[in-house]
């Protein structure tokens, strides 16, 4: 008898308490987990997510990418994957302890999620939700270095995680 494992994704979210959005963070973690339901059909899965400020995103984005400036969010893939696709066996990549694919690290800028929700006229949560996706879409292997083909099926892709979660998102 083959014994089955139970698929798990688990999001851990960490960060000081004056940069957490406490109410939007449930959301943020449903767009997360409907993402890897989608992509990584049947594999236990891991993400973590980290909130910080302003000046923690600007010094983490100096640190790692030379850019010196404030951004909204961050994403650190553990994996080589294109567009929701791994060229592979998902198997060789499930971590021994735990049973989980880790797929890597999220830096959102709480900063940045009140500054955008404003500016594009919308709640902290749905800007919270948004950028949880567009993170866990680059873990994911989608981009938008150009502005065509690549961030039109990213933006595509987004726009089908928030609406699963919630339509009322979409606005």
């Amino acid at each position: 008898m083959v014994s089955v494992r139970p698929v798990r994704i688990s999001i851990s979210v960490s960060g000081k308490k004056d940069v957490r959005v406490h109410d939007a963070e449930n959301l943020a973690k449903r767009c997360i987990v409907a993402a890897i339901r989608k992509y990584l059909r049947g594999y236990s899965a891991h993400v973590d997510v980290t909130m910080v400020s302003g000046e923690e995103i600007q010094t983490i984005n100096r640190e790692n990418r030379n850019v010196d400036k404030v951004t909204d969010v961050l994403s650190f893939p553990m994996l080589d994957m294109y567009e929701g696709v791994y060229h592979g066996d998902l198997k060789d990549e499930i971590e021994p302890n735990t049973g989980d694919i880790m797929l890597g690290d999220i830096i959102i800028c709480y900063d940045k999620i009140l500054e955008q929700a404003e500016e594009f006229g919308h709640s902290k949560e749905r800007e919270m939700a948004y950028l949880a996706t567009h993170s866990i879409l680059h873990l994911l292997g989608f981009d938008h270095v150009d502005e065509g083909e690549m961030k039109a099926k990213m933006r595509a892709a987004e726009e089908e995680i928030i609406m699963s979660v919630s339509k009322d998102l979409t606005r």
